[in-house]
Parts: structure tokens; C-alpha cells; sequence
């Protein structure tokens, strides 16, 4: 998937007449140089895995520093009893949110979407949206492919990995890309799928990747659920007919020059943000003396 700007793809689908999905898909064949029934099986594959990976979650397993592990549990209890501020899909979207950084704290087996650090964000958008609805599978599969345009296209203009650009690159491109992917399910055309990757991508913008003692545990586990609520609200406001003032792509590059500037201790070395608060420090030395 080689577009180097969310334009190319909106030039392609209006060159050729195709969807948004469907320039993508048509970029992987090439690039990897499979049929588009390969390319489709192995979209689908993944769909299912990031569906079988919810229900894989265990609410009494910790993860080895013990930091984290039963939050998606004390979610679905919480949601279950029907009395949440947010309603409960937004529970919904938050307890998968959780149990997908739960999962990947635990080293369950996880679809990394753009990385491992923010792979609750597009499952916890996509998920509970298609058991709500029941939405056809076909669909989901080609959100999938929305999503994945998006994520290639910021990792060509900008970066995915926290330690190259913060917590932005990996929370805010999973929540850009869910946006976009769930903009897709509920019909909309590419202009609206890309005012909502750029609001979303906005509204995280500058967030700094500062993992307690370096374990991608606290706080990105929690941050997925931010990354997931926060990729709804964009795209919300997209389907709404609000736009972003600001193009995509120029969003995009104005995320690369943020965390090109942000300080290295802020960039996934533990050395900065929460972890170098006081508590953050006791819990990297009572772990490094635990090893």
C-alpha cells in the first residue's frame, strides 16, 4: 500500500470509480503481488483474529510486573450493571478497549493496529459496533482496509512507533485509523473518512509516549481507551458534516514535525512524563529489584 498522501487514494477512487477500500486493496495486490482474493482472505484473517482475541481475555490474569491485567474485567462488570456516564456502547467500546492492552500486556496473542501499544483502539471502535448492529463481516473486512490506508499513509509521511514520536504516533494513528474505518461502516465517502482521521489525529496530537518503567503497561493501556472514545467523537462530528479546517495530509505532517521536536525522554525511554513522577520511579526500581 504505497500512497504517499490520503489524496492519492481520493484520486485514485474518483479516477477509477472505486471506493476508498478498494484502492487500497488494489495497492496491496501490487505491492505484494497477490490476487485481490488473497489480499481479501488474509484482511479477513486478521478481522477474525482481532474478534477472537476479546473473548480470549482472562479478568484474573496479571501481567508479570502485576501492574495491569484486570481492568477490562472491572469494565464488563461495571457496563453490565447499566448505570455508566457514557451509556453502555461507549462501555462497550471501552471494556475491549482494555481487555485488548490487557491482552497484549499478558503477551496474549494481539493484531497490532498500527503497534501493540495501541492495539485496543481499532477492535474497541470496530467490535462492538458490528455485534450492535450486526453488521455483514464483508464490511468489516473492507473498514479494515480503510484503516490500513490510513496507518500506511501516516507511516510514509510521518512515523507509527512511539519511540520515533510519541504516544501520538501510535494512540493517534490507531485513533485516525478507526475513525476512518468506522466512517466507512456507516456509509460515508472518503472526503468525510478523512476530516475524521484528521480530527482525531488533532485531538491527540503532541500526546508523549512515557511507559512506566519502559513496559507498555502504564499508562498506554488505559490511553487505548482514550484513543478509542476520542476516534468516535471525530467520527461523529465527521458524519455530522463538520470538517476539519486543517487537510489530512497536512495534519499528518504536522504531527511528524511535533515529534520530531519532542524531547527523547518523552519518546518510549521511561524517562520522562509519568514515568519519571516519584511513584512512576518507586515502581521501576521495586520491579528491576523483583527481576
Amino acid at each position: 500500500m504505497s500512497y504517499g498522501s490520503i489524496d492519492a487514494i481520493k484520486e485514485r477512487c474518483k479516477k477509477d470509480g472505486i471506493e476508498f477500500w478498494k484502492a487500497v486493496q488494489i495497492e496491496d495486490c501490487n505491492e505484494r503481488d497477490v490476487s485481490e482474493e488473497s489480499s481479501w482472505k488474509e484482511m479477513t484473517r486478521m478481522w477474525r483474529i482481532m474478534c477472537e482475541n476479546v473473548d480470549t481475555y482472562e479478568p484474573d490474569r496479571v501481567s508479570r510486573s502485576g501492574l495491569v491485567g484486570k481492568e477490562g474485567g472491572l469494565m464488563e462488570e461495571y457496563q453490565k450493571k447499566g448505570d455508566t456516564l457514557c451509556g453502555d456502547f461507549m462501555a462497550k467500546v471501552m471494556t475491549v478497549a482494555l481487555k485488548m492492552g490487557c491482552n497484549n500486556a499478558c503477551m496474549k496473542r494481539i493484531i497490532a493496529a498500527p503497534t501493540a501499544g495501541a492495539c485496543g483502539v481499532l477492535p474497541a471502535v470496530l467490535i462492538p459496533y458490528f455485534k450492535e448492529h450486526e453488521v455483514p463481516e464483508e464490511k468489516m473486512v473492507e473498514a479494515m482496509y480503510v484503516a490500513a490506508g490510513v496507518g500506511q499513509v501516516i507511516a510514509n509521511r510521518a512515523f507509527l512507533a512511539g519511540a520515533a514520536g510519541g504516544c501520538q504516533a501510535e494512540i493517534g494513528s490507531g485513533s485516525a485509523m478507526a475513525a476512518a474505518a468506522i466512517c466507512h461502516v456507516k456509509g460515508a465517502d472518503a472526503e468525510t473518512m478523512g476530516h475524521a482521521a484528521a480530527m482525531a489525529l488533532k485531538n491527540l496530537m503532541g500526546l508523549v509516549c512515557d511507559p512506566v518503567a519502559g513496559l507498555v503497561e502504564v499508562p498506554c493501556v488505559k490511553r487505548n481507551v482514550g484513543g478509542a472514545v476520542n476516534a468516535l467523537a471525530a467520527a461523529d462530528m465527521a458524519l455530522a458534516g463538520i470538517t476539519s479546517r486543517i487537510p489530512v495530509d497536512q495534519v499528518i505532517d504536522a504531527m511528524r514535525e511535533v515529534g520530531d521536536k519532542m524531547d527523547v525522554t518523552l519518546r518510549e525511554t521511561g524517562a520522562g512524563g509519568v514515568a519519571a513522577s516519584i511513584t512512576g520511579v518507586e515502581i521501576a526500581e521495586r520491579i528491576i529489584q523483583t527481576d
